[in-house]
């Protein structure tokens, strides 16, 4: 899964990496410790033009009379998401990119502590998170939505996580963007072997308050 992320890029270097125009109101940053519900930069194309959007990260199904009237849904199985209910019309018609520049997950430690580790690209190029979104409107308040695609883990991720995100290299975004024609579903699969590295890092991520670059930084042993 992906429950927590941190993006360092600033939006002009977003913009530049993936030929995106820049909205007005999107989140500032750096941000260590994005967390379900925060506003998120996303990626979409349509007519040619792609755009850098703000997005509420839990997707809200048109049904949902409130943000709060069921689960909150942050992830999307890949095996599943073109079947629910839920997911996809989006997953046919609304797919974005969601920039990152690592992301963290919890393993289970002794005596059920949680320990987390910090994952990014091997290369320290930023990650892109294959993601789906929605327009969610109800009595005059609306919110425009997303959801992280996730799969089975890698080898890599194994040992922390039976799952994680879907990261797609650059020349996937077009395909997964709908601006290749069909056959996106193909690239809803693991990392290969090599692309991510991961290292643990300390316990204040456990805290959805916690925010600085410490918190991405090796835990000394």
């Amino acid at each position: 899964m992906c429950g927590r992320f941190a993006i360092t890029m600033p939006t002009e270097a977003m913009a530049e990496l993936f030929g995106a125009v820049p909205g007005n109101d999107l989140p500032g940053g750096p941000d260590y410790n994005i967390c379900p519900t925060d506003t998120v930069t996303a990626v979409t194309s349509a007519e040619g033009l792609r755009r850098l959007r703000p997005m509420r990260w839990g997707f809200l199904p048109h049904w949902y009379k409130t943000p709060a009237d069921g689960p909150l849904l942050i992830n999307a199985r890949a095996d599943t998401v073109a079947q629910k209910p839920a997911f996809a019309a989006a997953a046919r018609q609304r797919r974005c990119l969601i920039p990152a520049s690592g992301f963290y997950e919890w393993q289970k430690g002794p005596q059920d502590a949680r320990l987390p580790w910090y994952i990014a690209r091997s290369d320290g190029a930023p990650l892109a998170f294959a993601a789906i979104w929605q327009d969610w409107e109800r009595d005059g308040h609306s919110l425009t939505t997303c959801a992280i695609v996730t799969t089975e883990a890698n080898r890599a991720m194994q040992p922390v996580h039976h799952r994680m995100p879907v990261i797609l290299d650059p020349d996937d975004w077009p395909l997964w963007l709908g601006e290749a024609g069909h056959g996106a579903a193909a690239l809803m699969r693991p990392a290969r072997d090599g692309v991510l590295s991961l290292h643990r890092v300390g316990t204040a991520v456990n805290s959805n308050r916690a925010e600085g670059p410490e918190l991405i930084e090796p835990l000394e042993t």
